[in-house]
């Protein structure tokens, strides 16, 4: 016998699916969709602030990039995406949090690695996240812990695809190590971490890798470096190893959803004084003051 699940008295979420605004739980995607079979597919995370979106324009351009580097269309304007985001938000009375897109080749008749044919329909999906507090996270005040773990993903991370499984092994090894998340190390440099670019701070300069086909090209990463030097920080765009962040002052991480947040352990040893920073702490200031101004 089928077991309907129980959702007691869970508040069902509206998604997004196809041109269709749908209770989660009627949501249905085919199993030939290439998103569940290969992974065939780019996703973008965008954070909801006050009801507004944070850095949605950054997000929308990436968004268009990963498409084109994988050969894909993309089957929504950049008008109507920033209307369907406003949408789940109303709909869900999101007031801070987050909303998830993703877009796959679509769902052909069979399983092939040869892409389907050209007219074959993609699919497209959003769904929100309620994150009450997000912008007053305890952990920003205590700072996070992680280890270093060997980057054994593709070579194209600069393409925001669902192809997310050894990250979510790292944020596992780091946990069972009593840790927050791991920063990966290639050829004896960090990369970045798991879901988020990785910073030291050694006096007045903020160190943090280069762009390149090694990194994910952060959106936040970009907005933080800029409002770093309109504050006459010394941004220094280059690798650095496991070594160099034991002996920075600070060290701190950037994305959608953790802002900026201190690193204060690096593989068991302090950072700095091994209490968050302030430099940091300032930083994760300036980017919420300056992104909820300009939030859409």
């Amino acid at each position: 016998m089928r077991h309907l699940p129980d959702y007691g008295d869970k508040q069902m979420r509206t998604v997004y699916l196809n041109g269709e605004y749908v209770a989660e739980n009627e949501a249905k995607v085919s199993i030939f969709d290439r998103g569940f079979l290969m992974a065939d597919g780019v996703y973008e995370v965008t954070t909801v602030l006050d009801g507004k979106l944070i850095d949605f324009d950054g997000h929308a351009v990436r968004l268009q990039r990963s498409l084109a580097e994988l050969g894909m269309e993309n089957p929504i304007s950049k008008d109507d995406l920033l209307e369907v985001h406003r949408e789940l938000v109303r709909i869900n009375e999101i007031d801070q949090g987050m909303i998830y897109l993703q877009i796959t080749r679509g769902a052909p008749d069979d399983r092939d690695f040869a892409y389907p044919p050209e007219d074959t329909p993609q699919t497209i999906v959003l769904f929100t996240q309620n994150k009450p507090g997000l912008a007053d996270s305890p952990a920003a005040q205590k700072g996070i812990k992680v280890i270093s773990i060997e980057d054994q993903r593709w070579a194209r991370r600069d393409i925001k695809t669902v192809q997310l499984l050894y990250p979510s092994m790292g944020k596992m090894m780091a946990k069972a190590a009593g840790c927050d998340d791991a920063w990966m190390v290639e050829d004896g440099h960090v990369t970045e971490g798991t879901s988020n670019n990785a910073y030291i701070i050694k006096g007045n300069t903020i160190i943090t890798r280069h762009l390149g086909n090694e990194i994910l090209h952060g959106i936040t990463r970009a907005a933080v470096l800029r409002f770093a030097k309109e504050a006459q920080m010394t941004v220094e765009e280059r690798s650095f190893t496991i070594g160099e962040a034991q002996d920075a002052d600070e060290a701190f991480i950037t994305s959608a959803s953790t802002f900026v947040m201190p690193v204060v352990e690096v593989d068991g040893a302090a950072v700095g004084t091994g209490a968050v920073g302030p430099v940091a702490t300032r930083l994760r200031e300036i980017y919420l003051e300056e992104s909820r101004k300009v939030a859409v």
